[in-house]
């Protein structure tokens, strides 16, 4: 999944259709001279309904698609024969997708299962033909229902990935290059500041043929909650991952200071990611010697409440170790 083809957040206008007229028709018909009423009811207009579909991944097939509309109900017509229903449209999204009202930003509807339909819009009822209408003092009515206008509705997709683990980290901590080692994700890797603009998946082969998924998740920086960088953008999927994983590059000045300042920013965005299991890798642990890494061992003792290990991606140390720890984590 490239970064082009990545698109985690769409607008629609959708429009149902309409229910289709009633008959107004009077039976006509060789020797029978007063036949009666006889018009037909009118099709019920298709309905706009949102389909989970397990084959997507994103919602970059609705990238260009900014109006859904559904066909109209066909009109009802004599010997009470009903109008056609109007045929339904389905907007297929990815398992993960929450579906908003645009105006309201109110959460209508989440998509988790393959195969789970919503209807976001209601095709119009389609109006009764004039034989309902008949009575003894009304034998011969001249009048059938109109349909009922179908509906427009303004709707917001919304993806947040579906990942057992989530890597979380500082532009430059070393994920691309983490999940491009332990899975075969070919993210975009460079030595400069935001070069993962979109969340990347990547499927881990673990014992066994057993696999689970992690999601690299674009740098955050100190105010991402707040709409600072391109962090803000991205902690929504965050949300959707059982185990965080903290990874905070050796180097760095202080790693306790780097680790609280990322859990703070989670907090602010949303106090339920306090919830989840949390895991700290020591990234880029190839630039330590033996000496170095055990005062730092001594030092994080102290100051880190959560487990944590030093990994080396490059070199490929401690990963085997990772992938054993994320397993029991997340069974």
């Amino acid at each position: 999944m490239t970064e082009g083809n990545f698109v985690d957040y769409v607008k629609i206008h959708v429009f149902s259709g309409k229910g289709g007229k009633g008959s107004a028709h009077l039976h006509r018909e060789k020797y029978i001279t007063k036949g009666g009423p006889d018009g037909g009811d009118g099709g019920r207009g298709g309905h706009v309904i949102v389909r989970g579909n397990e084959n997507l991944w994103t919602l970059f097939h609705l990238k260009f698609k900014r109006h859904v509309k559904a066909e109209h109900g066909g009109n009802g017509s004599k010997q009470r024969s009903s109008g056609a229903q109007g045929e339904d449209e389905y907007i297929d999204v990815p398992l993960g997708t929450v579906i908003r009202d645009t105006e309201t930003n109110e959460i209508i509807k989440e998509i988790t299962e393959d195969g789970q339909e919503f209807i976001v819009a209601e095709g119009g009822k389609g109006g009764l033909g004039n034989w309902h209408f008949k009575s003894s003092t009304n034998q011969t009515p001249r009048y059938a229902q109109p349909g009922i206008d179908g509906q427009q509705v303004d709707i917001t997709l919304e993806l947040k990935v579906l990942a057992d683990v989530g890597l979380v980290g500082f532009p430059n901590a070393g994920k691309s290059t983490l999940l491009s080692v332990i899975t075969a994700a070919k993210p975009k890797i460079a030595n400069y500041e935001f070069t993962t603009l979109k969340p990347n998946l990547g499927i881990v082969q673990y014992r066994d043929f057993q696999t689970f998924v992690v999601a690299d998740i674009p740098g955050i920086i100190e105010g991402a909650a707040e709409g600072r960088g391109l962090g803000h953008r991205f902690l929504r999927h965050i949300e959707r991952n059982s185990t965080l994983l903290f990874l905070i590059p050796s180097d760095a000045k202080d790693i306790k200071a780097q680790y609280d300042i990322l859990v703070d920013e989670l907090r602010r965005y949303n106090p339920e990611l306090m919830d989840k299991d949390r895991l700290i890798a020591i990234s880029k642990s190839d630039l330590l010697d033996e000496e170095l890494k055990a005062e730092m061992k001594t030092q994080l003792d102290k100051e880190l409440d959560f487990p944590y290990l030093f990994i080396s991606s490059v070199a490929q140390k401690g990963l085997q170790e990772l992938k054993d720890k994320l397993w029991q984590m997340l069974n």
